[in-house]
C-alpha cells in the first residue's frame, strides 16, 4: 500500500520568462513528485509518455532523486508553452502536442491512501477513474486540467461540465483564485470554497500566489500566508504542485488543515527561490517558518 500516487502526464515544456526561455519536464508529473522525493513516503507516479527523441532526458531528474514510476506508452507527450510577464501569477499558455488520456485499466492495481490527480487537459483522467479510486483511497484533485480546452493551440477556460457528478468523490479539491472563478462564478475566495464544498468536496483549498491560500472543512475557513520569496528571479512553475505535495503529506501524517497549508507554503518559497523543481530539505523548510516568525 503507498502512502500516495500521483496520476498525471510528464510534459515537455517551454518556458519564457522576462529573464531567459528554457526547455524542460514539467507538469504536476515532475513539480509534485520531485517534492516528495526522499521524503520517506511510501510513493509512485503513474504517468505516460509517446515515443521519439523529444522524450529523451523528461524522466532523468525523476530517475536521479530514485522516484519509483509506472511509465505508459502514448503515442504524443504533451508539450506546453509557458509565457510569464513581469508578474509572475500570470502566465499564458500553448499546447503544442497532446498525450493520450488514462485509461481505468491502467489505474486499477494501484493501491494507495491518496490518489492525487493532475490532469492538465479536459480528457486526461475520465470520471469513471475518479469514482474508482475513491473506493479505494482519499482522491486529491488540482483541478486545472478540468478547466482547460485546446483551440488553435490556445488554452481557453472552460468549466468543468461534469462538475456536480465528480466532485462528491473529491476528498481534497485544489484550485487557484482563477479556477475557483471558473467554476463557481464567485470571486470572493471564502464564497467559493464554500460553493464548491457544498457540491461535494470535502476539504477545499484555494491558492492565490502571493496572496496565500485559503483552506475550507465545511466548518471553517483557514487563512494560509504565503511567504515572501528572497530571490529578484522567481520562477512559479510548480509552485501549486509543490504546495500540494507539502499539504497531502503533512495531512497523512496527522496534521491540521492550517498546518499542512503553511508547510505546504514554504515548499513552495523554496521552489519558487530556487527555480526548477523543488530540492529542498526539511532544515531549509524549517528555515523559512522560522524567517516568517521573525517577521
Amino acid at each position: 500500500m503507498l502512502d500516495i500516487c500521483c496520476i498525471g502526464h510528464v510534459t515537455r515544456d517551454t518556458v519564457i520568462t522576462p529573464f531567459d526561455t528554457r526547455v524542460m519536464p514539467g507538469g504536476t508529473a515532475i513539480y509534485f513528485s520531485h517534492a516528495l522525493a526522499h521524503r520517506g513516503e511510501r510513493y509512485r507516479l503513474v504517468t505516460a509518455l509517446g515515443a521519439g527523441g523529444l522524450t529523451e532526458g523528461l524522466l532523468d531528474g525523476l530517475r536521479a532523486a530514485g522516484v519509483p514510476m509506472t511509465v505508459l506508452g502514448s503515442a504524443h507527450t504533451v508539450h506546453f508553452e509557458n509565457k510569464y510577464g513581469a508578474d509572475t501569477d500570470q502566465r499564458t499558455q500553448r499546447v503544442l502536442e497532446v498525450a493520450d488520456p488514462f485509461r481505468l485499466e491502467d489505474l486499477a492495481e494501484v493501491e494507495a491512501r491518496v490518489y492525487h490527480l493532475g490532469p492538465l487537459l479536459a480528457e486526461d483522467i475520465p470520471g469513471e477513474a475518479i469514482r474508482m479510486l475513491a473506493d479505494k483511497g482519499a482522491v486529491s484533485l488540482d483541478v486545472q486540467g478540468f478547466l482547460r480546452r485546446v483551440e488553435r493551440q490556445r488554452v481557453v477556460p472552460v468549466d468543468w461540465a461534469s462538475k456536480l457528478e465528480w466532485l462528491p468523490y473529491i476528498h481534497y479539491l485544489k484550485a487557484s483564485d482563477e479556477e475557483m472563478y471558473v467554476l463557481t462564478g464567485e470571486s470572493n475566495p471564502q464564497r467559493g470554497a464554500a460553493i464548491l464544498h457544498g457540491w461535494g468536496a470535502t476539504e477545499v483549498i484555494i491558492t492565490s500566489g502571493s496572496k496565500g491560500s485559503l483552506i475550507y472543512n465545511g466548518s471553517e475557513f483557514i487563512t494560509v500566508p504565503a511567504f515572501v520569496p528572497q530571490t529578484n528571479r522567481p520562477d512559479a512553475t510548480g509552485c501549486g504542485d509543490t504546495y500540494m505535495a507539502g499539504y497531502l503529506q503533512q495531512r497523512l501524517k496527522g496534521a491540521t488543515e492550517a498546518e499542512a497549508g503553511t508547510f505546504g507554503a514554504a515548499m513552495a518559497t523554496l521552489k519558487i527561490e530556487a527555480g526548477g523543481p523543488y530540492t529542498g530539505t526539511m532544515a531549509q523548510v524549517e528555515g523559512v517558518l522560522r524567517r516568517a516568525e521573525r517577521a
